[in-house]
């Protein structure tokens, strides 16, 4: 796979997020001599990266006919005709995949339509189409009204949450709630249901343990197979239990997450970047699949240090290049200081984190989300948005 510097009157990418994930994006391809453009509402550290070529704000990326309106007119202004779009959140993957005729008008669009996309956008496709594959996951049930939970007859704890998690993560900045008891689990419900539409929510069984149970497998999938795939045990998040994003992880080799996630991958003719994230039951020792995420992902950039550039293989592809066949090596760290170091303090006051661990965590990893001696302003401006961050995420 080749650096194509001047390949089509200078194709680029065009990166729907300018935080760490898009950052990533924009160092992987601008390594390559490709251009990048940075299209994003919030005010992000990408746009200080050296390898940055342009960098738009917009008023509005949550809503979806905004989203691609807003993309489709930075695209004419700047002549970004043929360039690669790479959305970095769910809410963005969706605005493209539903308006992918008309973006398609200006840039290449490798994620799918919306016939394909559904299936991870919504957790109740991904649930209903993992069981008829055989794949396993968490008991749940899908209460539409209060009286409904009388009918969970089951040990608690459970898990309270989203099937489209950004029309609830952006309005309580988390992922899930615990509920320990019938009644906080009835008062949770009440609460979120203020949040959601009717039939959103979702009542899960919790499976048990920590970051050394949960694991994910990534790749970029064509034509029915995996071209670059790398597996990773999530080993620490922020917050600790329900996660908004991974802090700490480390690559593994365990093939079985490759064989259920390229089962239905290939059900659905998948095509593009993806994250399937899971987390092993100790009580039947089976990986149970809990979230699909069809873009980019957190921790994506570990993958040039294992091996495989993610973000390079689906741009070159787009391109017409031919792609080699790649796996990521295990025993590969990545860390997200600014988040992790929280995340361990926090694990180490409940006990489930020794401090000597920890240190002996910090020996391992080859990759970190922002800091970079090659590119060193992003880490720099991101200390000074730290009160943005928690204002606006809840950091």
């Amino acid at each position: 796979m080749r650096s194509r510097r001047h390949l089509e009157g200078e194709i680029g990418a065009a990166v729907l997020g300018g935080d760490y994930q898009g950052l990533g994006i924009i160092r992987s391809l601008g390594r390559h001599g490709v251009k990048t453009c940075i299209i994003d509402d919030e005010r992000s550290i990408g746009r200080f990266s050296r390898y940055a070529t342009y960098s738009i704000r917009v008023p509005e990326m949550r809503d979806e006919r905004q989203t691609a309106e807003a993309v489709l007119k930075v695209g004419r202004e700047l002549d970004l005709k043929g360039w690669v779009l790479f959305p970095t959140r769910d809410e963005n993957v969706a605005a493209i995949s539903r308006y992918r005729e008309s973006l398609l008008e200006t840039f290449r669009v490798p994620t799918p339509d919306w016939n394909r996309v559904q299936w991870a956008w919504d957790k109740r496709n991904t649930y209903r189409i993992a069981e008829r594959l055989g794949i396993p996951t968490p008991r749940t049930w899908y209460p539409c009204q209060l009286h409904e939970l009388a009918a969970i007859d089951v040990e608690m704890p459970l898990v309270i949450k989203p099937a489209i998690k950004e029309h609830f993560i952006y309005a309580t900045k988390a992922k899930a709630w615990r509920a320990n008891t019938p009644d906080e689990l009835k008062q949770l419900f009440t609460q979120a249901s203020a949040y959601v539409g009717a039939g959103e929510l979702m009542v899960q069984d919790l499976v048990p343990g920590d970051g050394r149970q949960q694991f994910a497998w990534c790749a970029f999938f064509k034509n029915g197979q995996a071209l670059g795939s790398m597996t990773v045990r999530r080993t620490r998040q922020h917050p600790p239990e329900f996660g908004r994003a991974s802090t700490f992880v480390e690559t593994v080799d365990l093939p079985v997450l490759r064989e259920l996630s390229e089962r239905l991958l290939r059900h659905i003719d998948y095509y593009g970047l993806v994250e399937m994230e899971y987390k092993l039951d100790p009580r039947d020792d089976q990986y149970k699949l809990l979230d699909v995420n069809a873009r980019t992902w957190g921790y994506h950039s570990i993958g040039s240090a294992a091996g495989v550039d993610f973000p390079y293989m689906l741009f070159a592809d787009q391109l017409g290049q031919s792609v080699e066949p790649c796996q990521a090596q295990p025993g590969i760290g990545w860390i997200r200081l600014l988040t992790d170091i929280p995340a361990a303090i926090l694990e180490t006051w409940a006990g489930r984190l020794h401090w000597s661990d920890y240190l002996r965590s910090l020996k391992l990893f080859s990759a970190e989300a922002v800091f970079c001696r090659e590119d060193v302003l992003p880490g720099i401006v991101e200390l000074g948005l730290i009160p943005y961050l928690f204002l606006k995420r809840g950091f």
